[in-house]
């Protein structure tokens, strides 16, 4: 007998995406499993990609510490969706790219192959990178891009970190496509896990399918243009049966189940624009990570899962077989005949309202780490960032028209305390420059600890253009920088606005897991939301959901030496400069010291890599042609 569920994401502009769970006789499944390799190979069309499940065997004995190599080649290839062709730029011809599966203390090396028209780096998102932030994958922050025709290596261990990250492309909107699951798994097998080791764990990577080019949509909206959206969502890659494409439905990604049985479902929202709400009709679920960090057991019958957030969460496959996509099949047949007494018709969950922020809310703020490491309490360095939107005037490779006075037309920018990031004019990434002591500290200009002036952060009249907003909305564009000294117990309290949008904002430190202490609606208070600090058990999240008009407070010891960046996990406000970098400095010894950089190294300004600034994350014809 099979059985068939339906489940459904919701976005804010409210659009939907669907697959399917499938319930299996379990006197009928056959079993196969899969020796994993050291060294990745392409699998071969993305419905292999999106469906292998690997298997972990219960170990008697700590495994030895392995590396695990990959290579990952980045082409383009014509992909068809919606009864549309594509060129959609991926990794080994999948989408999503490669998992990366590792073990607690094994070293990763991954050798990207760049045979796309584009610069690449690719980064590996909520890896520590303990003293190794050369490999963190920031074009021009934290190196010099890939060209195309060229290669390179990245090379970094795993320690101290168990749970679901992912990988990503950090140049331009090529996130979208370039992505895929990164899972570290217990040293001590999955019987070490701190909840039921589950029958199979399933990632479950939310999407966006786009048929504009990536790179067009990027440059658009550094200019100021806005009016770019997906064609369709998508689970594993696949739009679902939601979408018709010439009044057939479309392939959606099919879980085989068999009744009675626990997955661990490892889901991760790769999405340039949305939070996603995800749910399973007729099913509960129980949140067991977040982040890749263990979190006390939450039941709930919903995801809130913010761009860049993973969450790890157990469902029982135990729902009655009524209770969705329903089709039957006599096991006396052994043909394909099906009897289908109830319709072929998905039992589609109740979603909440695409304008309703309080399910995300409560879902973060129910959130709290499993376990009470010793932390500090003290704090040294305090910084109140307003998250909005200004105008700047239009300057360099931007797309600008002229007002009828001659000057030049003001553009939308995003901003932190009225700074919008832009890259510095320097021919060598700012890490080198920060470790070789070349930096220019004039080009660069300090984030603020707090914003010029205080207003009513939250006030809704400043969503519109006008008088009021008028005075809040002029800002600077420079290299935002923050220089942290070794050691100092940072806190960051993230305010959004009101101003020109009414956003809530995922906010991603790389190199850190950040302690969220507290969240709240509305203008945050020092004397009277402090009390309110949870300073017990605070989840620990490498991307803070800071609230629609609300605020969160996070906290981290700034003890990982490098420049790390800070900035909105929706590609809009990253692309429009709502962004920052931590400089941080060497502690007192070489091993709290930033080591030098691997001698593979990618460098600017040799031979073919040595392209100006701004044109980084265009390609090599773009460039020779500007």
């Amino acid at each position: 007998m099979l059985a068939q569920l339906f489940f459904v994401n919701a976005y804010a502009h409210g659009q939907t995406l669907g697959s399917l769970i499938t319930y299996q006789d379990r006197h009928r499944r056959q079993t196969t499993s899969k020796a994993a390799t050291m060294k990745s190979q392409s699998l071969h069309g993305t419905a292999a990609a999106s469906l292998v499940v690997f298997f972990l065997s219960i170990m008697a004995v700590p495994a030895a510490a392995a590396v695990v190599e990959h290579t990952f080649t980045v082409s383009q290839m014509n992909m068809t969706r919606l009864c549309t062709e594509t060129l959609v730029t991926v990794v080994n011809g999948q989408l999503p790219g490669p998992m990366i599966e590792v073990m607690e203390g094994d070293s990763v090396a991954v050798h990207i192959v760049n045979k796309s028209p584009y610069n690449i780096t690719i980064h590996w998102h909520g890896v520590k990178q303990k003293l190794n932030c050369w490999a963190d994958g920031v074009p021009m922050i934290t190196q010099c891009p890939i060209l195309p025709n060229q290669n390179s290596t990245y090379r970094f261990n795993i320690s101290g970190q168990e749970g679901t990250l992912w990988w990503h492309a950090h140049d331009l909107c090529l996130r979208a496509s370039l992505h895929g699951a990164f899972i570290i798994r217990p040293r001590n097998g999955a019987s070490s896990y701190p909840f039921p080791k589950p029958h199979k764990d399933i990632p479950i990577i939310i999407g966006e399918w786009w048929e504009k080019e990536l790179a067009q949509v990027d440059t658009n909206m550094r200019n100021g243009f806005f009016a770019d959206e997906p064609s369709a969502s998508t689970i594993n890659g696949k739009v679902g049966d939601l979408y018709n494409c010439s009044g057939a439905l479309q392939d959606g990604y099919v879980l085989d189940v068999e009744p009675g049985k626990t997955y661990l479902l490892r889901v991760l929202n790769a999405a340039l624009f949305h939070e996603y709400y995800f749910r399973i009709a007729g099913h509960k679920f129980t949140v067991v990570a977040a982040d890749a960090n263990y979190v006390n057991p939450y039941t709930t019958d919903i995801l809130a899962i913010s761009p860049g957030q993973t969450v790890d969460a157990l469902v029982i496959a135990d729902a009655p077989p009524r209770r969705g996509m329903l089709q039957y099949k006599d096991s006396h047949i052994h043909g394909t005949e099906e009897i289908d007494p109830y319709g072929n018709v998905p039992v589609v969950p109740g979603m909440p309202d695409m304008h309703d922020k309080m399910v995300s809310f409560y879902f973060h703020g129910n959130l709290t780490a499993l376990e009470h490491p010793r932390r500090r309490t003290d704090v040294d360095e305090h910084l109140f960032l307003v998250l909005g939107v200004g105008k700047t005037s239009c300057r360099r490779a931007q797309s600008c028209t002229r007002r009828k006075d001659g000057s030049d037309q003001n553009i939308l920018v995003a901003t932190m305390n009225n700074a919008s990031f832009e890259l510095h004019s320097q021919m060598t990434s700012l890490l080198e420059a920060h470790y070789y002591h070349t930096i220019d500290m004039d080009a660069l200009q300090e984030l603020p600890d707090r914003p010029p002036r205080e207003f009513n952060y939250t006030d809704r009249t400043l969503v519109s253009e006008g008088p009021k907003e008028e005075l809040l909305e002029q800002t600077s564009k420079a290299t935002v920088a923050r220089r942290l000294r070794h050691g100092a117990a940072v806190e960051v309290v993230f305010q959004s606005t009101a101003l020109l949008q009414k956003n809530a904002h995922p906010m991603h430190l790389h190199g850190y897991d950040m302690f969220v202490v507290a969240q709240g609606l509305g203008n945050y208070d020092p004397e009277k939301d402090v009390v309110r600090y949870n300073l017990v058990n605070p989840p620990l999240k490498n991307t803070v959901a800071v609230p629609n008009l609300g605020w969160a407070a996070v906290r981290f010891v700034a003890d990982n030496p490098g420049v790390w960046f800070l900035h909105s996990h929706f590609q809009s406000h990253l692309s429009m400069g709502m962004a920052a970098v931590f400089l941080v400095e060497d502690g007192p010894t070489a091993a709290t010291s930033l080591p030098p950089p691997p001698a593979d190294f990618p460098r600017c300004g040799l031979g073919d890599n040595s392209m100006p600034h701004e044109y980084y994350f265009q390609t090599r014809k773009d460039s020779s042609d500007a």
